[in-house]
């Protein structure tokens, strides 16, 4: 359950500005906020079955935009891209480091790694 709800999550991040304001506001207050189909039901007095649908309707639509677009899987492959350049560079740095006279490349290595680890901060908060 926690994984779909991560995925939901994630997909409505990339896609949720494609759902209607109402599948929105469900969306939010059922993935994010955490309450249940009948808390949402009586705060906008409908039925549990009325969320249900737009729940699902909602879902079926982030699925099929990332099935057309790929968005989130670009996103998960170059996040994960990253983190690996970033421990190769923690791995060439700790090797070197114990290298005489090697300090200019552990330097140059270290900011590079700093960068890429900037890049990997920014793509995660957008």
């Amino acid at each position: 359950m926690i994984e779909k709800t991560v995925r939901m999550s994630l997909l409505f991040d990339f896609y949720g500005q494609l759902l209607t304001p109402r599948q929105q506001e469900f969306f939010a207050l059922y993935y994010d906020d955490d309450l249940s189909l009948g808390e949402i039901a009586s705060q906008y007095g409908v039925s549990r079955q009325a969320v249900y649908d737009i729940l699902k309707r909602s879902s079926q639509a982030l699925e099929e935009l990332e099935s057309k677009l790929r968005l989130v899987e670009r996103f998960q492959r170059q996040h994960a891209a990253l983190s690996q350049a970033v421990a190769e560079l923690d791995a060439a740095i700790a090797e070197l480091g114990a290298v005489e006279g090697a300090a200019g490349v552990v330097e140059r290595l270290a900011r590079a790694r700093a960068l890429l680890s900037e890049v990997e901060a920014a793509g995660l908060e957008a």
